[in-house]
């Protein structure tokens, strides 16, 4: 989730016990690849096999490639990644929380409009909540829009 704006910052929470948790604490980078409804089989394998001793990428046929600001590669199918890199540590019990700054975004430019506007409702982004998929969807409305006042 994103955690605050200016200086943009997010974080994750990963298990200590996890294959990334080590690349993670060692790199001090990490890339969030946000991904797509056309995604979700390989997402699910990825979070069922352990890097340790399965390349995802190949198993999966993700598509590797360079971010232009961490070390850590991204996956290219996914239409926006944040890429970023850890100013903190905190150990929550289960799960060690890596607050991190955003320090690059990839943007599909299907997503952009002539103007540079992100459109994220063209990503087909999935999510996950209490154990299933979800592709979003409908939008329900726009920050701000239950107390705007009508137009006269």
């Amino acid at each position: 989730g994103i955690i605050n704006t200016v200086p943009p910052k997010t974080y994750i929470s990963v298990r200590p016990g996890r294959h990334s948790y080590k690349m993670i604490k060692q790199s001090g980078e990490f890339v969030i690849n946000l991904t797509g409804a056309d995604m979700i089989k390989a997402v699910d394998g990825c979070g069922m096999l352990t890097g340790a001793k399965v390349d995802k990428f190949a198993k999966f046929g993700l598509v590797k490639e360079q971010a232009s600001e961490v070390a850590c590669p991204l996956v290219g199918q996914s239409p926006l990644s944040l890429e970023c890199r850890v100013t903190d540590v905190i150990e929550l019990g289960s799960h060690h929380m890596f607050l991190a700054d955003v320090v690059a975004v990839g943007v599909e430019p299907e997503l952009l409009d002539e103007k540079g506007g992100l459109h994220l409702d063209r990503a087909r982004l999935a999510a996950y909540a209490h154990g299933e998929y979800f592709e979003l969807g409908k939008k329900l409305g726009s920050f701000g829009f239950s107390v705007k006042k009508k137009k006269r």
